[in-house]
C-alpha cells in the first residue's frame, strides 16, 4: 500500500479525465474504486472534491490516498479497429508526422464524450494509431456541429507542447461561417462577457451561453471575457454574408454567441439563431430557405501552430464540408476568392 500522494499535475494532463488518467498510471486500480473514492472525497482535486469524469488542467494539484500495490495487468493484444467510423476518421486525416496529427473534422461528430453521446472521436481515437502504439491525444476541442481541423497529439511530448500553445494563445485560428443578412461595418471585433444560462429541460438541458456587457461582468462572477475578430468575405444580396472569424478567447459556443448577439446569426443554428424564422435579409433568422442545407455553417478552416518538435509555424487548412460546399456555390462563393489568412492580408 503507498502512502498519500501529492502531485502537481503537467502539460501532459489537460484535458485528461480523471479516471483515465488514473488508470494509465496505476492500471491495477479498477474503475470501480476510482469513483468510490471520488464519492468518498478520498481523491482531492486543487483541495476540492472532484468527480471521476472531471478534466484536469496543467498545474492543477491532485491529492491521492493510498493506493493498493498491485502487478498491472498483461497488455491488451494490439488490435486496428474497422468498421464505418474507423473509416471515417482515417480518411480525414489532412496531416500526419511522427509528433502530430490533424483532421477535417465532419459535422456532427462529437470530439468528446458527454451527456447522450457515445460516439466521439476520443472514443474512435484508437482507429488513428497508424505505426505507433499509442493513440493520439486530443489537445483543443470543436463544437459536436462545427467542422475542420483537429489537431491532435501523438506522443506525450507534443500533447504537452500542443496544450501549452493553446492555453497561452499562441496559436492562430481562423472560421468560415455563412451569417443571415449583412453587417454594417463589414469588420470589427465582438468583446462581452459570457456566462451559462441553466436550461429548463430535464437535468438542466437547453442550458446556453449568454453575452453580457463587459461592463455588466461584476455583476456576474461566472462571466469570462469572450473576443472574436471578424470580416466579411463576400456577400448575397442582404440576405448572407461570408465571414472569417478570429476568436481572441476559447469559450463554448463563443463565435455562435457573439454573431446573434451582432444581429447576424451563423446559418443553421438553431440553438442562438432560431430555426422558427427564414431569414428574409432582415439580419436574423438562422435559415435561408430553398437549396441551402439547415444543418450549421460554422468550420474551423485553417490552425496555425508551432511544430512541439521543430518550433516551426505549421499552418494546417481544411476544405469545406459537403454541405457548406454546396451553399457556396449555390451563393456564387468561391474559397479561392480569398487570402489564405484574410486579417493579416489586411493588417
Amino acid at each position: 500500500m503507498s502512502g498519500v500522494q501529492t502531485i502537481q499535475l503537467g502539460a501532459d494532463a489537460f484535458e485528461q479525465r480523471l479516471d483515465r488518467w488514473l488508470r494509465k498510471r496505476y492500471p491495477h486500480v479498477g474503475q470501480g474504486r476510482i469513483e468510490k473514492m471520488c464519492r468518498k472525497g478520498e481523491i482531492r482535486l486543487d483541495g476540492g472534491r472532484v468527480k471521476a469524469s472531471t478534466r484536469l488542467a496543467e498545474g492543477q494539484v491532485l491529492r491521492l490516498p493510498p493506493l493498493p500495490d498491485g502487478a498491472p495487468p498483461p497488455p491488451t493484444p494490439r488490435t486496428v479497429p474497422d468498421g464505418p467510423d474507423a473509416r471515417l476518421l482515417q480518411e480525414a486525416v489532412i496531416y500526419r508526422d511522427a509528433d502530430i496529427l490533424a483532421l477535417n473534422k465532419p459535422p456532427g461528430l462529437a470530439v468528446q464524450g458527454g451527456s447522450g453521446q457515445s460516439r466521439h472521436i476520443d472514443g474512435l481515437s484508437a482507429a488513428l494509431r497508424f505505426e505507433l502504439e499509442q493513440p493520439p491525444r486530443l489537445v483543443h476541442r470543436l463544437d459536436k456541429d462545427t467542422s475542420g481541423v483537429l489537431v491532435m497529439a501523438r506522443t506525450g511530448r507534443a500533447a504537452a507542447a500542443l496544450a501549452r500553445g493553446f492555453q497561452t494563445r499562441h496559436t492562430k485560428k481562423t472560421y468560415w461561417a455563412a451569417v443571415a443578412g449583412v453587417p454594417r461595418p463589414a469588420e470589427g471585433r465582438m468583446v462581452t462577457g459570457l456566462v451559462k444560462q441553466a436550461g429548463h429541460g430535464p437535468k438542466g438541458a437547453g442550458e446556453k451561453m449568454v453575452a453580457l456587457h463587459p461592463d455588466a461582468m461584476d455583476q456576474a462572477p461566472d462571466a469570462r471575457r469572450a473576443v472574436t475578430d471578424y470580416q466579411v468575405l463576400a456577400t448575397a444580396a442582404r440576405r448572407a454574408a461570408w465571414f472569417a472569424l478570429r476568436p481572441g478567447t476559447g469559450r463554448t459556443h463563443q463565435l455562435r454567441v457573439h454573431m446573434a448577439e451582432l444581429g447576424h446569426p451563423i446559418v443553421g443554428d438553431g440553438k442562438y439563431g432560431t430555426n422558427r424564422q427564414t431569414n428574409e435579409g432582415d439580419g436574423w433568422g438562422a435559415q435561408l430557405g430553398g437549396e441551402i442545407s439547415r444543418k450549421l455553417h460554422l468550420h474551423a478552416r485553417s490552425l496555425t501552430v508551432l511544430h512541439p518538435v521543430s518550433g516551426a509555424a505549421l499552418t494546417l487548412t481544411a476544405p469545406l464540408p459537403s454541405h457548406m460546399a454546396r451553399t457556396w456555390e449555390t451563393l456564387g462563393w468561391d474559397p479561392a476568392d480569398t487570402p489564405a489568412d484574410p486579417f493579416e492580408a489586411r493588417g
